[in-house]
């Protein structure tokens, strides 16, 4: 059984061709309770002009037509996927103060001014030091945000390291990332266990199991699972995996939110499909 998708984009995303109901029939098709639509709202993202930012007085008016359309086959939630930069902290707290937002993710896609799937990133140096500016990119924001829910795709810059081997190895950064989790943990928020690095060629998720697992040993409780799917064959991929992950790194539940308040759902609920190791 799945319940619930806690990041997906539409073609209010620019990297996304997936209209908002073909998304939401995919999600009823894949027999999913609940769908949390978080399309991309990147301020001062480095590109003229900026796609990254949503009409939401036009982006309302489909949401609440949909959301009435299937209320009997699932419930629909209102999520967005903020960008964070620290200089942009007051357009996104007159967003989140303008809309009723379920639920907000806030991931790093941009570091000193430069997008960190740009080559440009790797190019100025070597991959762990690319890892150490993003971390302390991130580190930074989680410090000067504090109006979200989770900390999207915690190590997603290793997507785009052009060198093997790719991941970032919780060893290899753990000062950094532990400032990272206490920070996150100590100021009441959570991180979301994101999937697509399966679909990136990583072979893991967002984050690895041992960054999850210290997540946990640092005494995190919020933790919401999402596909990061931008189509609607993505929404729910890797997702018994991920439940099974889960319960590796000492998780008995799963973290949903509704007008922004969380609640929780045991890992009962949810098969058991096989061994997760590190």
């Amino acid at each position: 059984m799945l319940f619930s998708d806690n990041h997906v984009h539409t073609n209010f995303s620019p990297d996304s061709n997936a209209p908002m109901e073909s998304v939401i029939k995919g999600a009823i098709t894949k027999g999913l309770k609940e769908l949390v639509l978080t399309d991309h709202v990147d301020f001062d993202y480095p590109s003229d002009p900026n796609p990254f930012l949503v009409d939401y007085d036009k982006y309302l008016v489909s949401f609440n037509q949909l959301k009435a359309k299937y209320q009997e086959e699932i419930a629909l939630r209102l999520g967005v996927e903020i960008g964070a930069q620290p200089h942009v902290l007051d357009q996104v707290t007159h967003l989140l103060k303008k809309y009723p937002f379920d639920f907000v993710i806030l991931s790093t896609h941009s570091v000193a001014g430069i997008n960190c799937s740009d080559p440009e990133f790797f190019a100025q140096s070597v991959p762990k030091a690319a890892y150490i500016k993003y971390l302390e990119g991130l580190l930074s924001n989680v410090r000067h945000f504090s109006d979200y829910d989770v900390c999207g795709h915690l190590d997603f810059v290793a997507r785009y390291n052009p060198h093997s081997p790719k991941k970032l190895a919780y060893q290899e950064y753990a000062d950094i990332v532990d400032a990272i989790l206490k920070t996150i943990i100590q100021s009441g928020h959570g991180i979301e266990l994101n999937t697509a690095g399966y679909r990136y060629g990583l072979n893991q998720t967002h984050p690895s199991l041992e960054i999850l697992t210290r997540y946990r040993e640092l005494g995190g409780e919020i933790i919401t699972v999402g596909s990061d799917a931008h189509k609607p064959e993505d929404i729910g991929a890797q997702f018994a995996l991920a439940y099974d992950m889960l319960r590796t790194a000492g998780f008995n539940h799963i973290t949903q939110f509704n007008q922004r308040r969380p609640f929780f759902i045991k890992l009962d609920h949810f098969q058991r499909n096989f061994p997760v190791t590190a």
